[in-house]
């Protein structure tokens, strides 16, 4: 628990950069696992939605000390990193939505599209590797970028991709016959019901107007985005785009008086930028963002907000990961599961670069003045440093920062 406390604020740079500092200490120094068994554990993770680094982190406890230690992992990784942007999103109230636009946070925005082009770049290279990926990907990318407003196109266009890529059996034939395996069902029961009762209580909430319905609508928000989000914190900062920024503007909601969750778009890219200058993982937005969310209602009802964000996107990363490890030596011997993979890697590559393209169209980089040339350099910038250097993305924060309280 020491080791993984220690690396919870040590662990910059997102999925890659833990991967690295996860063979560094619990494969080199520690020898908790070895490196054969810490690559099946990332890319069986690959495999599930959610938060993937935690989710390896969280087998490698499980590993070691089973689910009691397990538990206690995936706590002590998610704290330090959920602390510090549950903590930023007061900061952000304080300060106030109007002067973010023009405050040292203002090249945050563009930084964070940024940083979104350059997962698109690097995620391509990687999953985009043949035609049918090729042509799912700019299907998805299209489909993103027209559709961004309607609430079921991040799912639907994942289901697709998946059934897409299960129709070849020449490229990925199937070889082996699977054998009958007894599974524990108790955490994948869990993680139904808990599905169930959010969705049932925030729609009764909706329906019913509870004086708390924010809150019921805030979590099963956040269980939903953790229990389908491909991709990681990419995937889930254009998701949350949507459900608090895009959506409420729409004609069903935007004359409605409805208490809804809404969130300003200047708001959420700033967190979005911020949590890259943070050790931990990229899930911990969920914790700013549900402070912000529950910003009107006072401190306490904000910071439950930040408690409710951490609980919601966890959990299901949580219950998917301890349900689907112990019977995976048979699972991973079902072809489907492969074939569907390489579709919904594609369909992810396609959300990025979409949502990188809706969102771009709303900075300010026309009219072509003083301000859209920074906007601009600051995108491309951060963009190619990523892909040039092996800059730490805290100093590109730090830099975007000094920028925005110097000009």
């Amino acid at each position: 628990m020491k080791s993984v406390l220690l690396h919870s604020i040590t662990a910059f740079g997102g999925p890659q950069g833990h991967l690295g500092m996860m063979l560094k200490t619990f494969v080199d120094k520690r020898k908790d696992v070895s490196k054969e068994e810490l690559m099946e554990y990332v890319s069986f993770c690959q495999m599930l939605p959610g938060a993937s680094s935690t989710q390896t982190l969280t087998l490698i406890g499980y590993k070691r000390g089973g689910l009691p230690l397990a538990v206690a992992t995936l706590i002590i990784w998610i704290l330090p990193a959920c602390t510090l942007m549950g903590a930023f999103s007061f900061l952000v109230t304080e300060i106030g939505t109007e002067k973010l636009q023009t405050s040292t946070f203002q090249f945050i925005q563009p930084m964070a599209i940024g940083f979104l082009a350059y997962a698109a770049i690097k995620t391509f290279g990687i999953s985009v590797t043949n035609l049918i990926t090729r042509i799912i990907m700019f299907v998805a990318t299209i489909g993103t970028f027209l559709f961004f407003k309607t609430p079921w196109v991040f799912p639907t266009l994942i289901i697709l991709g998946g059934i897409t890529t299960n129709f070849s059996s020449i490229r990925i034939p199937e070889k082996e016959k699977i054998k009958p395996h007894h599974i524990r069902w108790t955490n994948i029961w869990l993680f139904v019901l808990v599905f169930l009762v959010a969705g049932y209580l925030s729609e009764t909430a909706r329906k019913q107007e509870w004086q708390n319905r924010k809150a019921y609508n805030l979590f099963e928000n956040f269980y939903r985005f953790g229990s389908f989000v491909f991709g990681g914190g990419d995937v889930l900062i254009p998701m949350m785009l949507d459900q608090y920024v895009v959506r409420p503007t729409t004609p069903r909601f935007a004359d409605s008086k409805q208490n809804i969750i809404r969130i300003d778009k200047s708001e959420l890219l700033t967190g979005a930028g911020i949590v890259r200058a943070i050790p931990g993982p990229v899930f911990s937005i969920a914790s700013y963002t549900g402070g912000i969310a529950l910003k009107k209602g006072g401190v306490l009802k904000q910071l439950w907000g930040c408690v409710i964000g951490t609980v919601g996107i966890f959990l299901p990363s949580a219950l998917l990961v301890l349900f689907f490890f112990p019977v995976w030596q048979n699972l991973k011997k079902f072809i489907v599961v492969y074939r569907a993979l390489e579709g919904i890697n594609a369909v992810v590559v396609g959300l990025i670069s979409g949502s990188t393209l809706f969102l771009l169209k709303d900075v300010s980089i026309i009219p072509f003045n003083f301000l859209a040339c920074i906007n601009i350099i600051v995108i491309l910038g951060t963009c190619a440093t990523l892909i040039l250097t092996r800059l730490p993305a805290p100093v590109i924060v730090i830099c975007c920062l000094l920028l925005g309280l110097l000009i």
